[in-house]
């Protein structure tokens, strides 16, 4: 099994009447950097590692600070937050600005890496079958790196046979 991290802008607030008390611009508004539905994905297989990668500049440093504990610890595999929301696999947190705070969403993504011997429009049409099957959440050619990304329902457990049957038996590996 392989992980990722998602990560979703869900809100931005502003507290006008702190900005107005305590900044050097009373009219600084929202956050500049951070719009509501953007999406990052983090992921650490083979020779990406866009947890460095997107670590650098690419956040802003205070919403960096308090997130990225979090998208480590699911690229890992583990528990982002056990006995705190409905779901251990996920976290609401919001950045340290105190009159302009982000809200994101932190997801771990489960998935496996399905390596297939098959021309490439082949394998698209086995990622498609393969988003039939139970407990698969989605299934996506990676023509970059010529293999196929299975999403998995962490609540329901897709055995390796069933992908391998569902791709015909024309797979090398499974990661």
């Amino acid at each position: 099994m392989q992980y990722k991290c998602k990560l979703t802008v869900i809100d931005k607030k502003v507290f006008g009447d702190l900005q107005e008390k305590y900044l050097e611009d009373p009219n600084s508004g929202a956050c500049p950097f951070y719009e509501v539905g953007a999406q990052y994905i983090f992921e650490r297989y083979g020779d990406e590692d866009t947890f460095w990668t997107q670590g650098k500049g690419a956040h802003c440093s205070e919403a960096w600070d308090c997130f990225s504990r979090y998208v480590y610890t699911a690229l890992q595999g583990g528990s982002i937050m056990r006995s705190w929301t409905n779901d251990e696999h996920l976290m609401i947190a919001c950045c340290n600005d105190g009159t302009r705070p982000v809200i994101f969403k932190i997801e771990r993504l489960d998935y496996k890496v399905v390596y297939v011997d098959a021309p490439a429009q082949a394998q698209t049409l086995i990622a498609d079958k393969l988003k039939t099957l139970d407990g698969v959440t989605d299934a996506v050619y990676r023509a970059d790196k010529n293999f196929i990304e299975v999403f998995t329902d962490r609540n329901n457990a897709v055995p390796d046979e069933k992908i391998i049957a569902a791709a015909g038996g024309k797979v090398k590996r499974i990661d």
